[in-house]
Formats: structure tokens, C-alpha cells, sequence
């Protein structure tokens, strides 16, 4: 404890050199911690997205994502019904909404185009949250009498490509599960934006019912269940394998292929900015243990004329260079933590990515798992980099480390 508490005074013996190192230490740090906390907002948020997006967990034909369907529907769900009223009765689900993807023509009369339809179930505007801007007009409304027009919802290009709004009359044109061709005439509910320029080019929303009125078909593209914990994905796939071992099961991660391409990149970008900042603090330690025991070589021969023993005489050197470690370490989780804290209070928008047309607001997660690992490390390296500076000079013999000028 004695060798802790000289380290310690020793720190003080030239405060400039001490507080530029625990500064360079604190701002490496700080530059961890922010890195890792924005990689850790983007994955959670993707991983938000991605579960929303289809469901923590999606039914299916087996075959429905491993190969193209000859006709449309050909590896369709059927008995939906019936499956969310026996699924609906678990209280860990949350809601379990049916899908169908169909494609065809959009026509106004006078101008025809391609269209990327999906026939959704109201409700899932509600589970999937913010996901989409609604720019004019409405979501689709909760019942649709069979008496009432079909409603769509229209990608922002496409509407603009159409010269329509809300209210206005268009017709979709798309081949039945039978072979056929079938036009249905819908009305504009409302003009809605999902930030992707080239979806919003070819997207169309509509009841679910009328997608398959469209398509002659009972059957739906997949099913997405919902849970209340989004821990308990893994957990549910396996009972619902064991449970329906005729259906296609698919977790949301084999889905979520964006989200998987934006966490290899980042593990990658943030993983070597991580290695330059600890290589810079482990430098800047380096400097400052071998400028401190060169002022102190007849310093280290005197105790040892005194019989202190090398070893000792190193364990002050690497205290030192240790406490600088933690110091700087505990000033940079500090400056992080305000950081994030600045971020949640202000809003800073990050412009928007490429190929998409909105940004997003800037948040750094604070991780402690993150800043006990951070502080880990820059300690183990601080240490290190004493050693190598000190090691040499510590093993010098008594009268040439006295003579020493």
C-alpha cells in the first residue's frame, strides 16, 4: 500500500507531463466509449426496426423464402385464422398480424406503372410504430365494409408519379392465385413516405382483404408474430418449431439483412478506430514513463544503494502508470457520459443514409459492460507500456545509475 501512496505523490512531481497524459488518456477513452455507444444505438435501433418490421418471429410456407413461386400464392399460408386465434391465446404474444406481397399495375387512366404491393391487417401501423411518414391524408381505416371502395396507401415518388392524393381514384391490375388477370379500382386513403426513395417509387398498401379479393385468394405470404419481449425471440422459435413443424419458421434475423450488413461494417470501422486510440494512449504512456525515469535514474540507484529491491522499485513505476490508466480512465467515462446525456437533451440529426431520404437523430448509449472493458484495457496497456519504458533503465547497476547526468 506504502509503494501505491509514494506512486501517487510521484504523480505530482511534474503536473504538466501528468495532466497532458491523463488527458490524452481521458479524450482515448471518451473516443472509445463514443464509438462503441453510437455502434451499440444503430444496432439497437435496426434490431427495433427489424423485429417491427415483419415480426420477432414469421410463419410461413416452408419453402415461401427459399424459392420463387411458379403462380402467385403457390407457397402461400392458408388457415391464418384459425392460427391467430390459437396463437393470440399466449400472453407472451403480443399480436400476430398477416401479410400478403403481390405485385402488378398501377393505372390513373392515363399513366400505367409498376407497383410492389402488400396486403397488411390495420392493426400493424399500431405494432410497428413510427416507421413510415404519413405526408397527407390517412392510414388505413380499421374496418372496411365490403360495400366501401378499397383503400391504398401510396409511396410519396409514386403518388407524385401518378398525380394523385388523397381521395383519388386508381386502379390496380395484378395476376390472380389461378393464372388470370384481375384489376380492382381502389381510392387514395393517404400519402405516405418510408425515407427509401426507391421504394417509395413502387409502394402500395391495402387492406388485407382486398389484396387477396385482388388475387382470388384465401391464403396470405406469412404470418408475423409479436411478442412482448423481445428477449424471448429464440425461445419462441424453437416452440413454435416443436409446435407447427409443417410451417416455415423464420426468426426476424434471418430477415433483417440490412441490419446484419451495418453491424459487420461498423465491427469493422469502430473496431480499428478502437485499436488506433488504444495504441495512441499506450504511446503516450510509453513517453511519460520513459521521460520520468530517465529524471529519476539516480533517484532508482539511491534506493537501490538503500537495498530496495528492483522489482519494488518497478512496482512504483507501473502504480504509476496504472493510476494515470484509471484516472484518465474515470475523467473519460465522465466526458462520455455527459456527452450522451448532451445528445438526449439536444437534438442533433445525422443526415440521412445513402439511398434513404430522411436522417435520424444522433444518441450515444452509455454501455457499463463497455466502460468496465474500456477502462480494462486502457489500465492493462498503461501498465505495459511502463513496463517496456521502465524495465531497462530498473536493472541498471548502482553506480552507473548514480553517475548518471
Amino acid at each position: 500500500m506504502k509503494w501505491i501512496a509514494f506512486a501517487w505523490k510521484n504523480l505530482g512531481r511534474n503536473r504538466r507531463r501528468t495532466l497532458a497524459t491523463l488527458l490524452l488518456t481521458a479524450i482515448g477513452v471518451a473516443g472509445l466509449m463514443s464509438t462503441s455507444g453510437f455502434a451499440l444505438y444503430t444496432y439497437e435501433s435496426l434490431r427495433e426496426f427489424s423485429m417491427r418490421d415483419k415480426g420477432h418471429v414469421i410463419l410461413s410456407h416452408p419453402l415461401y423464402f427459399e424459392q420463387e413461386e411458379d403462380t402467385p400464392m403457390a407457397l402461400g399460408l392458408s388457415g391464418v385464422t384459425q392460427l391467430q386465434r390459437t396463437l393470440g391465446a399466449d400472453p407472451g404474444i403480443r399480436a400476430t398480424l398477416a401479410s400478403l406481397q403481390f405485385n402488378g399495375l398501377i393505372t390513373n387512366g392515363d399513366k400505367s406503372t409498376i407497383f410492389l404491393g402488400e396486403g397488411v391487417e390495420p392493426e400493424v401501423f399500431q405494432v410497428q410504430g413510427p416507421m413510415m411518414t404519413l405526408n397527407s391524408g390517412r392510414l388505413l381505416s380499421m374496418t372496411l365494409n365490403t360495400a366501401d371502395i378499397p383503400q391504398v396507401l401510396l409511396g410519396q415518388r409514386l403518388a407524385e408519379a401518378l398525380n394523385a392524393e388523397p381521395g383519388s381514384g386508381l386502379t390496380l391490375m395484378s395476376t390472380t392465385a389461378g393464372g388470370l388477370l384481375n384489376a380492382l379500382d381502389v381510392e387514395v386513403r393517404g400519402i405516405v413516405s418510408s425515407g427509401i426513395p426507391d421504394l417509395d417509387a413502387r409502394m402500395v398498401m391495402t387492406h388485407l382483404g382486398s389484396a387477396q379479393e385482388l388475387l382470388m385468394t384465401d391464403k396470405v405470404s406469412q404470418l408475423g408474430v409479436y411478442l412482448r419481449d423481445n428477449q424471448a425471440d429464440r425461445r419462441y422459435q424453437q416452440q413454435l418449431q416443436e409446435q407447427y413443424p409443417d410451417l416455415g419458421v423464420t426468426p426476424w434475423h434471418e430477415r433483417a439483412f440490412f441490419y446484419d450488413s451495418v453491424r459487420s461494417l461498423y465491427n469493422r470501422i469502430f473496431g480499428v478506430m478502437g485499436v488506433i486510440l488504444l495504441v495512441m494512449v499506450g504511446f503516450a504512456i510509453f513517453n511519460t514513463a520513459s521521460m520520468s525515469v530517465l529524471e529519476r535514474t539516480r533517484e532508482i540507484g539511491t534506493l537501490a544503494a538503500m537495498g530496495t529491491r528492483r522489482r519494488e522499485v518497478l512496482s512504483v513505476f507501473l502504480s504509476e502508470a496504472a493510476l494515470i490508466g484509471l484516472l484518465g480512465s474515470l475523467v473519460g467515462l465522465v466526458l462520455s457520459g455527459l456527452l450522451s446525456l448532451g445528445l438526449i437533451l439536444f437534438d442533433v440529426q445525422m443526415p440521412p443514409p445513402p439511398g434513404q431520404t430522411e436522417g435520424y437523430p444522433l444518441q450515444l448509449y452509455f454501455s457499463p459492460l463497455m466502460a468496465l472493458l474500456s477502462t480494462a484495457l486502457v489500465s492493462i496497456i498503461a501498465v505495459l507500456a511502463s513496463l517496456f519504458a521502465t524495465a531497462s533503465s530498473v536493472r541498471k547497476p548502482i553506480t552507473e545509475a548514480l553517475n548518471y547526468v
